[in-house]
Protein backbone atom coordinates (compact mmCIF):
# COMPACT_ATOMS: atom_id res chain seq x y z
CA UNK A 1 0.00 0.00 0.00
CA UNK A 2 1.32 3.19 -0.75
CA UNK A 3 2.64 5.59 1.79
CA UNK A 4 -0.32 8.40 2.78
CA UNK A 5 1.56 12.21 2.50
CA UNK A 6 0.70 15.18 3.86
CA UNK A 7 1.59 18.37 3.17
CA UNK A 8 1.15 21.57 5.65
CA UNK A 9 2.61 25.04 6.25
CA UNK A 10 4.88 24.92 9.24
CA UNK A 11 6.83 28.91 10.75
CA UNK A 12 6.35 31.29 7.62
CA UNK A 13 7.56 29.57 4.47
CA UNK A 14 8.48 26.06 5.82
CA UNK A 15 6.92 22.86 4.78
CA UNK A 16 5.99 19.96 7.01
CA UNK A 17 5.17 16.86 5.78
CA UNK A 18 4.17 13.51 7.54
CA UNK A 19 4.13 10.18 6.07
CA UNK A 20 2.12 7.37 6.99
CA UNK A 21 1.69 3.76 6.70
CA UNK A 22 -1.61 2.63 7.07
CA UNK A 23 -0.61 -1.41 7.27
CA UNK A 24 1.32 -0.81 10.97
CA UNK A 25 0.77 3.26 11.84
CA UNK A 26 3.67 4.55 11.53
CA UNK A 27 4.30 8.23 10.85
CA UNK A 28 7.07 10.32 10.02
CA UNK A 29 7.56 13.32 10.15
CA UNK A 30 10.24 14.99 7.65
CA UNK A 31 12.39 17.50 9.53
CA UNK A 32 10.55 19.22 12.21
CA UNK A 33 10.15 23.30 11.97
CA UNK A 34 7.88 23.39 14.50
CA UNK A 35 5.93 21.09 16.82
CA UNK A 36 2.90 22.90 16.88
CA UNK A 37 1.47 22.31 13.25
CA UNK A 38 2.80 18.70 13.35
CA UNK A 39 0.90 17.77 16.56
CA UNK A 40 -2.09 19.85 14.82
CA UNK A 41 -2.38 17.36 11.99
CA UNK A 42 -1.02 14.31 13.53
CA UNK A 43 -4.73 14.54 16.45
CA UNK A 44 -6.78 15.58 13.02
CA UNK A 45 -5.85 11.96 11.18
CA UNK A 46 -5.61 10.41 14.85
CA UNK A 47 -1.87 8.83 13.66
CA UNK A 48 0.73 8.33 15.93
CA UNK A 49 4.42 10.33 15.34
CA UNK A 50 7.00 7.47 15.51
CA UNK A 51 10.06 8.67 13.06
CA UNK A 52 11.53 12.07 12.49
CA UNK A 53 13.57 12.17 9.53
CA UNK A 54 15.90 14.95 9.42
CA UNK A 55 17.57 16.31 6.58
CA UNK A 56 20.05 18.89 7.90
CA UNK A 57 20.84 21.01 10.99
CA UNK A 58 19.29 24.22 10.36
CA UNK A 59 17.17 25.59 13.10
CA UNK A 60 14.10 25.86 11.29
CA UNK A 61 14.35 21.86 10.10
CA UNK A 62 15.29 20.94 13.67
CA UNK A 63 12.92 23.37 15.79
CA UNK A 64 10.47 21.09 16.97
CA UNK A 65 12.17 17.94 17.25
CA UNK A 66 12.76 18.47 21.61
CA UNK A 67 9.15 18.65 22.14
CA UNK A 68 7.90 15.81 19.33
CA UNK A 69 10.71 13.86 20.57
CA UNK A 70 8.99 14.25 24.69
CA UNK A 71 5.67 13.90 23.59
CA UNK A 72 5.76 10.73 21.74
CA UNK A 73 8.82 9.25 22.08
CA UNK A 74 10.01 8.69 18.55
CA UNK A 75 12.80 8.03 16.82
CA UNK A 76 14.64 10.69 15.63
CA UNK A 77 17.22 9.53 12.34
CA UNK A 78 19.54 12.50 11.30
CA UNK A 79 23.06 12.50 8.95
CA UNK A 80 25.77 10.65 10.06
CA UNK A 81 27.72 14.00 10.13
CA UNK A 82 28.09 13.99 13.93
CA UNK A 83 29.79 17.86 14.00
CA UNK A 84 26.40 19.51 13.07
CA UNK A 85 24.46 19.73 16.32
CA UNK A 86 21.18 17.95 16.74
CA UNK A 87 19.64 17.05 19.71
CA UNK A 88 18.39 13.70 20.74
CA UNK A 89 19.48 11.95 17.71
CA UNK A 90 18.24 7.53 18.07
CA UNK A 91 20.02 6.35 14.57
CA UNK A 92 22.72 8.28 12.26
CA UNK A 93 22.79 7.50 8.53
CA UNK A 94 24.61 7.97 5.69
CA UNK A 95 24.37 7.05 1.73
CA UNK A 96 22.30 4.34 0.54
CA UNK A 97 21.64 3.52 4.20
CA UNK A 98 17.27 2.49 3.81
CA UNK A 99 15.43 3.56 6.88
CA UNK A 100 12.01 1.58 7.68
CA UNK A 101 8.46 3.60 8.47
CA UNK A 102 6.64 0.40 9.58
CA UNK A 103 6.63 -1.35 5.87
CA UNK A 104 7.18 1.76 4.03
CA UNK A 105 11.28 2.21 2.84
CA UNK A 106 13.32 5.30 2.75
CA UNK A 107 16.43 5.24 1.29
CA UNK A 108 19.28 8.06 2.11
CA UNK A 109 21.06 9.84 -0.44
CA UNK A 110 24.05 12.57 0.29
CA UNK A 111 23.43 15.83 -1.17
CA UNK A 112 25.81 18.49 0.37
CA UNK A 113 26.23 22.13 -0.77
CA UNK A 114 23.37 23.88 1.08
CA UNK A 115 24.82 22.50 4.25
CA UNK A 116 27.52 19.44 4.40
CA UNK A 117 25.42 16.99 6.37
CA UNK A 118 22.88 17.44 4.05
CA UNK A 119 20.61 14.34 3.26
CA UNK A 120 17.77 13.95 1.26
CA UNK A 121 14.85 10.64 1.54
CA UNK A 122 13.95 8.91 -1.38
CA UNK A 123 10.91 6.52 -1.21
CA UNK A 124 11.09 4.66 -4.17
CA UNK A 125 7.96 2.15 -3.82
CA UNK A 126 5.91 5.11 -3.45
CA UNK A 127 8.12 7.58 -5.83
CA UNK A 128 8.43 10.34 -3.36
CA UNK A 129 11.30 12.24 -3.16
CA UNK A 130 11.99 14.53 0.15
CA UNK A 131 15.02 16.96 -0.95
CA UNK A 132 14.56 19.61 1.83
CA UNK A 133 16.89 22.50 0.86
CA UNK A 134 18.86 20.66 -1.82
CA UNK A 135 16.23 21.19 -4.61
CA UNK A 136 13.28 23.34 -4.72
CA UNK A 137 10.82 23.71 -7.26
CA UNK A 138 12.27 25.72 -9.93
CA UNK A 139 15.33 27.13 -7.72
CA UNK A 140 17.50 25.13 -5.51
CA UNK A 141 19.17 25.86 -1.88
CA UNK A 142 22.19 28.52 -1.55
CA UNK A 143 25.16 26.98 -0.95
CA UNK A 144 26.34 27.78 3.10
CA UNK A 145 28.89 25.11 3.61
CA UNK A 146 29.80 23.12 0.66
CA UNK A 147 31.16 24.42 -2.87
CA UNK A 148 29.45 24.97 -6.61
CA UNK A 149 30.35 21.74 -7.71
CA UNK A 150 29.51 19.43 -4.65
CA UNK A 151 26.09 21.00 -4.99
CA UNK A 152 25.62 20.61 -8.53
CA UNK A 153 26.75 17.25 -8.42
CA UNK A 154 24.03 16.69 -5.45
CA UNK A 155 21.16 18.41 -8.23
CA UNK A 156 23.10 15.85 -10.58
CA UNK A 157 21.87 12.54 -8.19
CA UNK A 158 18.36 13.98 -7.46
CA UNK A 159 18.22 14.33 -11.39
CA UNK A 160 19.06 11.01 -12.06
CA UNK A 161 15.75 9.88 -10.45
CA UNK A 162 12.60 9.21 -12.17
CA UNK A 163 10.39 11.43 -14.31
CA UNK A 164 7.73 10.13 -11.94
CA UNK A 165 8.77 10.75 -8.79
CA UNK A 166 7.05 13.52 -6.96
CA UNK A 167 9.33 16.28 -5.42
CA UNK A 168 8.26 17.59 -1.88
CA UNK A 169 10.91 20.13 -0.94
CA UNK A 170 11.59 22.36 2.17
CA UNK A 171 10.41 25.50 1.60
CA UNK A 172 7.19 27.37 -0.63
CA UNK A 173 10.08 29.21 -2.90
CA UNK A 174 8.38 28.88 -6.05
CA UNK A 175 6.69 32.04 -6.79
CA UNK A 176 10.14 33.83 -6.79
CA UNK A 177 12.16 31.43 -8.39
CA UNK A 178 9.79 31.11 -11.36
CA UNK A 179 10.69 34.95 -11.43
CA UNK A 180 13.90 34.54 -10.69
CA UNK A 181 14.52 31.70 -13.56
CA UNK A 182 12.36 33.55 -16.32
CA UNK A 183 15.13 36.22 -15.97
CA UNK A 184 17.34 33.46 -17.46
CA UNK A 185 14.96 31.18 -19.55
CA UNK A 186 12.40 33.41 -20.18
CA UNK A 187 11.74 31.47 -23.45
CA UNK A 188 11.23 28.02 -21.97
CA UNK A 189 7.65 27.01 -22.60
CA UNK A 190 8.14 24.39 -19.62
CA UNK A 191 8.82 27.09 -17.60
CA UNK A 192 5.93 29.65 -18.87
CA UNK A 193 3.46 26.59 -18.32
CA UNK A 194 4.72 26.29 -14.44
CA UNK A 195 4.65 29.84 -14.16
CA UNK A 196 1.14 29.68 -14.85
CA UNK A 197 0.11 27.19 -12.73
CA UNK A 198 2.05 28.53 -9.86
CA UNK A 199 0.09 31.89 -10.30
CA UNK A 200 -3.20 29.70 -10.10
CA UNK A 201 -1.90 27.85 -6.96
CA UNK A 202 -1.12 30.63 -5.12
CA UNK A 203 -3.46 32.46 -5.81
CA UNK A 204 -5.91 30.33 -4.48
CA UNK A 205 -3.35 29.77 -1.22
CA UNK A 206 -2.46 25.99 -2.44
CA UNK A 207 0.98 24.89 -2.30
CA UNK A 208 2.92 24.33 -5.23
CA UNK A 209 3.91 21.39 -3.66
CA UNK A 210 4.40 18.14 -4.87
CA UNK A 211 5.56 18.40 -8.30
CA UNK A 212 6.89 15.98 -10.96
CA UNK A 213 10.63 15.66 -11.40
CA UNK A 214 10.18 15.75 -14.77
CA UNK A 215 8.38 18.88 -14.89
CA UNK A 216 11.08 20.02 -12.75
CA UNK A 217 13.91 19.00 -15.01
CA UNK A 218 12.17 20.65 -18.20
CA UNK A 219 11.70 23.81 -16.13
CA UNK A 220 14.20 24.26 -13.62
CA UNK A 221 17.08 26.16 -14.73
CA UNK A 222 19.65 24.82 -12.15
CA UNK A 223 18.76 21.37 -13.23
CA UNK A 224 19.69 22.59 -16.55
CA UNK A 225 23.01 23.71 -15.92
CA UNK A 226 24.69 22.02 -18.06
CA UNK A 227 22.47 22.96 -21.57
CA UNK A 228 24.66 25.03 -23.88
CA UNK A 229 21.63 27.15 -24.15
CA UNK A 230 21.61 27.93 -20.56
CA UNK A 231 25.23 28.86 -20.97
CA UNK A 232 25.09 30.75 -23.94
CA UNK A 233 22.04 32.84 -22.27
CA UNK A 234 24.95 33.48 -19.48
CA UNK A 235 27.46 34.42 -21.83
CA UNK A 236 29.02 31.14 -20.81
CA UNK A 237 29.51 29.07 -24.10
CA UNK A 238 31.54 25.84 -23.61
CA UNK A 239 31.95 26.26 -19.62
CA UNK A 240 31.96 23.66 -17.07
CA UNK A 241 28.60 22.96 -16.34
CA UNK A 242 29.50 23.60 -12.38
CA UNK A 243 30.65 26.95 -13.14
CA UNK A 244 27.45 27.73 -15.05
CA UNK A 245 25.66 26.77 -12.18
CA UNK A 246 27.42 28.78 -9.99
CA UNK A 247 27.14 31.48 -11.85
CA UNK A 248 22.90 30.74 -11.96
CA UNK A 249 23.14 30.96 -8.06
CA UNK A 250 25.22 33.63 -7.79
CA UNK A 251 22.27 35.50 -9.77
CA UNK A 252 19.96 34.33 -7.79
CA UNK A 253 21.37 35.53 -4.33
CA UNK A 254 21.57 39.06 -5.35
CA UNK A 255 18.07 38.79 -7.55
Amino acid sequence: MAADIRVFTCLTDNFGYLVHDSASGATASIDAPEAAPIIRELEREGWKLTDILITHHHGDHVGGVSELKQRYGCRVIAPHDKTSKIANVDLRVANADVVKVGDLLARVLETPGHTLDHISYVFDNDKALFAADTLFSIGCGRVFEGTHPMMWDSLLKLRALPDDFRLYCGHEYTASNVRFALTIDPDNAALKARAEEVTRLRADNRPTIPVLLGQEKAANVFLRADDPDVAARLHMKGADAAKVFGELRERKNKS
